[in-house]
């Protein structure tokens, strides 16, 4: 793998990293400043805020597992390990790598892995 795109992938993720601890920053403000109306709102409000306190929730989670995969890709950047199939152990296409930078199984493993999970 080129050292050059590994560098800039792992520059990439570092941003993307970043985005994501502050966007879970601000959703963790929003989600304080929904439970102070529970208290003292109508039947709509209540209904309104506990969609919006389940969305955020959502919002979170997703951002959680994307952080993780960022970080775990982080750690194969730092191991040398970047780019190869954790599956197969073949290189992961640098297409793909540009498209998803923190995949870990190249195209074909990730497509028989969906496949046994449904």
């Amino acid at each position: 793998m080129d050292d050059k795109f590994v560098a800039d992938v792992k520059e990439k993720l570092l941003a993307q990293r970043a985005t994501i601890l502050e966007a879970l920053e601000n959703q963790t403000t929003d989600l304080k400043n929904l439970v102070k109306p529970i208290e003292s709102g109508d039947e709509a409000d209540v209904a309104s805020d506990v969609v919006d306190r389940q969305l955020l929730n959502s919002l979170g989670a997703q951002d959680q597992q994307r952080l993780t995969l960022i970080d775990n890709a982080l750690e194969r950047i730092r191991l040398g390990k970047y780019g190869i199939c954790l599956a197969c152990g073949k290189e992961i296409p640098q297409a793909r790598l540009e498209a998803l930078p923190y995949a870990f199984m190249c195209v074909n493993c990730a497509s028989a892995e969906e496949r046994r999970h449904r």
